[in-house]
């Protein structure tokens, strides 16, 4: 935003100096401009600028601050103000200083995978955008399950667009939920960039796909802070841990399949005994829940201090056991319930649980597989969707759907867009390696660009060769 339109004067104070010099600012864009002779201020020196009611648009504001700091006092202290005629020379740098932002068009197609019905940005992340000076192009459609109609969208300035086509040949950067599938493979062409949850070691069709394509791919589900957290990772992982105890308490109805057994009981009964592998975000989600249907609750994790935390909070109410390969065989074998929450980023998940300790469970039993975006952690996961979510081995009952944040939209939507912006604000505006080159935690969410793989546990997982992250950043 330009100056205040008739702003007349500016008044520009330097505190250190105890000076303060007014100048002219005839037409929108003019900044009082300083010159002189002598020596040069400290670029330390504390600059404050007070606008009284003027409003300086950020870049323009860096560089008023910038040539503040580098103006040059005479020896007796004196300062002369250059006005409004000598203010071409501030334009120049105005416009240097705004094409350093990015002005992106952003596109979000309506996802197509069978059961998907969120949406990668609501419409007040579009909003966000716009308001930054990006375009913003919208599918029809692609939010209504989310309950964001279009009119919400092109109120938040963004343009609805009536095919996947036009957004894929449009946009510079795609955001979605989930990985493209092969109906979208044709879509996908040099130069495009692609802000998605991809899950590449389970995906090597889609792999090679954009590795021909030459796409530069952004995983939401590596992007990694230095705490090893996964922050675009983190809000779906809760929703699919707390969703993981209801579809499991709902798979153990008799007419679902399962063993005809209430999760909670009732007085004078067995409650149900529940198995969780991996107390991570997901995990501990599912355990809450299953705490709060009053399950018998068994939470196994490699992390010791987590399993002591868990105590703490819980007060001993969960049975906490170190993972290894006899703890996780004892409480499968005696689980009513088990749900898989194993994560590798990156990478495959291991399977923890084999064909073996399957056809020994109890008859009925139910096993919930978070981990099949990743390949899953029960030997025989194989994905499934929400039209049918189920299948039976050895009299056990498997829940596999790939996209399980995606049956609660309205939920997952948003909570999705309220982590995945600020990275999608940063993208847009700085462009992909000035982003990540400020930020190493968005640089490993980069899997893929010009042809090759880029990040190694998925170059492991499929058997391919990586490039450095530091190589293709430069």
């Amino acid at each position: 935003m330009a100056l205040a339109e008739g702003r007349e004067e500016e008044l520009l104070r330097i505190p250190p100096l105890g000076i303060a010099v007014e100048g002219a600012i005839r037409t929108p864009g003019d900044v009082v401009q300083f010159a002189g002779r002598g020596q040069r201020i400290p670029p330390r020196i504390g600059t404050v600028v007070r606008r009284a009611g003027a409003e300086i648009a950020e870049p323009l504001e860096r560089e008023c601050i910038a040539m503040l700091h580098a103006a040059i006092l005479s020896r007796r202290g004196g300062m002369r103000a250059v006005t409004s005629r000598r203010a071409a020379a501030l334009a120049v740098s105005h416009d240097r200083a705004a094409a350093k932002v990015n002005r992106m068009r952003i596109g979000v197609p309506k996802e197509i995978k069978n059961g998907e019905y969120r949406v990668a940005l609501t419409h007040a992340g579009a909003q966000d955008l716009v308001r930054a000076g990006h375009e913003v192009l919208v599918e029809r459609g692609a939010g209504v399950a989310s309950r964001i109609p279009d009119e919400a969208y092109v109120a938040a300035g963004a343009r609805i667009a009536p095919t996947a086509a036009t957004i894929w040949g449009e946009a510079e950067l795609v955001l979605k939920v989930k990985e493209p599938i092969a109906a979208e493979y044709a879509l996908l062409r040099e130069g495009l960039q692609l802000f998605t949850f991809l899950h590449l070691a389970a995906e090597p069709d889609l792999t090679r796909t954009l590795l021909d394509t030459g796409v530069t791919a952004i995983a939401y589900e590596t992007v990694q802070l230095p705490d090893r957290s996964l922050p675009l990772l983190a809000p779906m992982s809760e929703v699919a841990g707390r969703l993981a105890p209801i579809v499991g308490a709902h798979a153990m109805l008799l007419p679902a399949g399962g063993p005809g057994l209430l999760v909670p009981g009732v007085p004078g009964t067995h409650a149900a005994h529940l198995v969780i592998i991996g107390a991570g975000v997901a995990g501990s989600s599912a355990m809450d829940v299953a705490l709060g249907l009053g399950a018998r609750v068994t939470v196994l994790d490699t992390n010791l201090a987590r399993l002591r935390e868990i105590d703490t909070i819980h007060h001993g109410r969960v049975q906490t056991l170190a993972s290894n390969a006899y703890e996780i065989e004892r409480a499968v074998l005696d689980a009513d319930l088990v749900i898989g929450s194993v994560l590798i980023p990156g990478a495959r998940a291991p399977k923890l649980v084999t064909q073996e300790h399957i056809e020994h469970m109890k008859p009925g039993s139910v096993l919930v597989d978070i981990a099949i975006d990743q390949g899953g952690c029960f030997a025989p996961s194989r994905p499934t969707t929400h039209e049918a979510p189920t299948f039976t081995v050895a009299d056990s009952l498997f829940y596999c759907v790939t996209n399980m944040p995606g049956a609660v939209p309205v939920t997952s939507t948003f909570g999705l867009t309220n982590a995945t912006l600020p990275y999608v604000r940063a993208l847009a505006s700085r462009g992909w390696r000035d982003a990540m080159r400020a930020d190493p935690a968005l640089a490993l969410g980069l899997n893929t660009h010009a042809g090759h793989v880029v990040n190694a546990p998925v170059a492991a997982a499929l058997g391919l060769d990586a490039v450095e992250l530091e190589e293709v950043l430069g």
